[in-house]
């Protein structure tokens, strides 16, 4: 059975940081391109950002870059999301997605996996 645990959000002010991570079971964690994504109140879950198998390459929607990074422990089977500067429109359910791929994938709908998600509450 398939599980993406997320964990680490929770209720920060604006220009304070977070991690948040995600535990994967259940598949070869190794060859799993993974991405983060996000769904505010009212909108469309969108893209963050995603990370190749290998870790070596990343892509982040132009909203978050420079702010937020992605990485990954596959000896751990994490992937992470290091967010800082936030901001109050940063707020949202952040999910992560497991997608069997070489590189990094931005399409929703290309995933194959989903985490239940975790709520980051940024306040200003």
């Amino acid at each position: 059975q398939v599980q993406l645990v997320e964990s680490g959000g929770g209720l920060v002010q604006a220009g304070d940081s977070l991690r948040l991570a995600c535990a994967a079971s259940g598949i070869t964690f190794s060859i799993y391109a993974m991405g983060w994504f996000r769904q505010a109140p009212g909108k469309e879950q969108e893209f963050v950002t995603a990370i190749s198998r290998s870790g070596g390459i990343t892509n982040y929607a132009d909203s978050v870059k420079g702010r937020f990074t992605i990485s990954r422990d596959n000896a751990k089977n994490m992937v992470y999301l290091q967010m800082n500067s936030l901001k109050p429109e940063d707020t949202a359910v952040y999910y992560c997605a497991a997608k069997r791929a070489l590189g990094v994938v931005r399409t929703r709908g290309d995933y194959d996996y989903w985490g239940q998600g975790t709520q980051v509450t940024v306040s200003s």
